[in-house]
Order: C-alpha cells, then sequence, then structure tokens
C-alpha cells in the first residue's frame, strides 16, 4: 500500500504541474498576439526606412554623417536581446552561445584585448555575461516592463552617443527574429555603422534619379538617428514575440508530456492496485482453507 501512495502522490504532482504548464501556455498564445501586432505592424516601415537609408548612403559622403565612418573595429559593442524570465526552451541559451560562438570567431582579437563589450537588454543575458567578466553597458534588464518605442530609444542614444565619440567603433545587435510561434530565427545585424546598400550588377534594372526634398545632408541629418532607433526597436519586438512563441511553445509540449506521464503513472498505480488487491484475496483464501482444514 505504501507503493500505491506513492504513485497517488505522483499522480497529484503532476496533475498540478500539468495545470500551470497550461496555463502559461494560454497567457503566453495571449501575449503572443499582441507582441506579434506590434512586430508585424513595425516591420515593413522598418524594412522601407532601412532600404531608403541604405541607398542614400551608398550615394554620399563617408564624411555627411558621423554613423557612416567605418572605421577599423578596435572596440566592439554587442547588444543581446534575450529575456528576462527562463521557461522558453532554447531561447536564452541559443542567443547567448550565438554571442560567444560571434566572439570566437570574429572579434577574438578584440576581446583578448578586453575590448568587447556587452550591452545586454534582458536579465537572462545581463546575468550570464556580467558572471563571464565581461564589460557591461548598463543595466536593461526593466526594458520589457514598459516595452514602446520612447524608452528604446533611450537606450539607442546612448550607443549612438558612444559610437560618435569613439566609444565603440562597430555595434552589432544578436536577436532571435520572429517568423512563427514555432520558429525563431538567431540573428546578428550591424547596426553601426550604416552600412551602405550594395549595388548589385542587373542589366534589367533601371537606375531611378530620385529628387530629394529637403537636401541629401538635411534627409541624412534627420533620418539616420531615427533608421538606427527604428532598427534596434524592431530587434527588440522580434525578440519579445520570440521569447513568447518559444515560451507557448515549450509550455505546449510540457503540457504534452505531463499528458503522457499520467497515462503512464495511472497505468502503474492500476497495476500496483490489482496486485495489492490479488495478494490480499489470496492471502483470504488461504486462510479460509486452513481453517476448513483445521
Amino acid at each position: 500500500m505504501a507503493n500505491l501512495k506513492e504513485v497517488r502522490n505522483r499522480i497529484s504532482s503532476v496533475t498540478s504541474t500539468q495545470q500551470i504548464t497550461n496555463a502559461m501556455k494560454m497567457v503566453s498564445a495571449a501575449k503572443l498576439k499582441r507582441a506579434t501586432n506590434a512586430i508585424v505592424d513595425l516591420r515593413p516601415y522598418a524594412t522601407k526606412l532601412k532600404e531608403i537609408l541604405s541607398n542614400l548612403s551608398a550615394s554620399i559622403e563617408g564624411n555627411a554623417s558621423p554613423y557612416l565612418d567605418n572605421r577599423s573595429p578596435e572596440k566592439v559593442l554587442l547588444i543581446v536581446v534575450t529575456s528576462n524570465r527562463g521557461l522558453a526552451g532554447a531561447f536564452n541559451s541559443s542567443i547567448i552561445k550565438a554571442t560567444n560562438l560571434l566572439i570566437s570567431q570574429k572579434y577574438s582579437e578584440q576581446h583578448k584585448k578586453g575590448n568587447v563589450s556587452i550591452l545586454a537588454i534582458g536579465k537572462r543575458g545581463h546575468d550570464h555575461f556580467a558572471k563571464a567578466n565581461y564589460a557591461m553597458i548598463g543595466n536593461h534588464t526593466e526594458l520589457f516592463s514598459q516595452l514602446n518605442f520612447e524608452n528604446t530609444s533611450i537606450i539607442t542614444e546612448e550607443v549612438m552617443k558612444g559610437f560618435v565619440e569613439g566609444d565603440y567603433d562597430r555595434v552589432e545587435i544578436v536577436y532571435n527574429q520572429f517568423k512563427n510561434a514555432a520558429v525563431q530565427i538567431l540573428t546578428t545585424e550591424q547596426l553601426l555603422p550604416l552600412e551602405p546598400a550594395v549595388r548589385e550588377e542587373d542589366e534589367t534594372q533601371t537606375e531611378v534619379d530620385y529628387i530629394f526634398e529637403p537636401s541629401k545632408a538635411k534627409i541624412t541629418e534627420d533620418l539616420i538617428p531615427k533608421s538606427i532607433k527604428i532598427q534596434l526597436y524592431k530587434a527588440v519586438l522580434d525578440s519579445h514575440a520570440s521569447e513568447h512563441g518559444a515560451r507557448m511553445t515549450a509550455m505546449d509540449k510540457a503540457t504534452e508530456n505531463a499528458g503522457e506521464l499520467l497515462k503512464a503513472l495511472k497505468l502503474s498505480y492500476n497495476q500496483a492496485r490489482q496486485a495489492a488487491i490479488t495478494t490480499e484475496l489470496t492471502e483470504i483464501v488461504s486462510g479460509a482453507a486452513a481453517l476448513s482444514e483445521g
């Protein structure tokens, strides 16, 4: 009977866990809907703005804007976007692994000199790289509690200021790009300096001659900072939607696994209960037979 009690306790425990994971899945599904709407609404605007600025920067002088200064990357800043909470499968660990791989393969010399800094958006990434003794630029784990363009722009302005003043020669973002609830694409993008468009040789395309009003210089001065802010904001929104998608998928799988475990435990419980009943009946029959013989 002690074995039956142990199995009953496990069934109760797994049932409670299943209820929690199912509730977390539904909460993440609701949050995913809002996060998806936000990134879907922003993405066409951000993509078109980046395209315009890339084409514009390809046709102007490199010194027209300090954000186009493509100097040797002696000092590197990596913006790592993770989440504040776990229980999202490999969402955070994949970002951390991708960042470590980027440092070891692309910026190993800068890392040896101590010239690689980390700006972590999200508690998981911040805690990991702080323990690894990287130079941490601020603590931005609070951003997701009030995620909007204004709060993200404050971070971007700090990064832009550091780039202009020579604190960093290159800034890259590592984040999960949202594709759907089950798929997140690990992405690394260069934020600064702004990369000009790559002109491809295509005889079927005709070059469009734009009339700029106001001047190219004025457009560059106004739109480049905005484009950089939009790029980081899009990356954070992508990561935010990816987090809820990953968590919803992970909790759905956990709920499914709990159901499978419950089936196995209930089968084990019924088998143990049947064995106990059979043992008791055997003892009763044996006792009755002994009394009748006596």
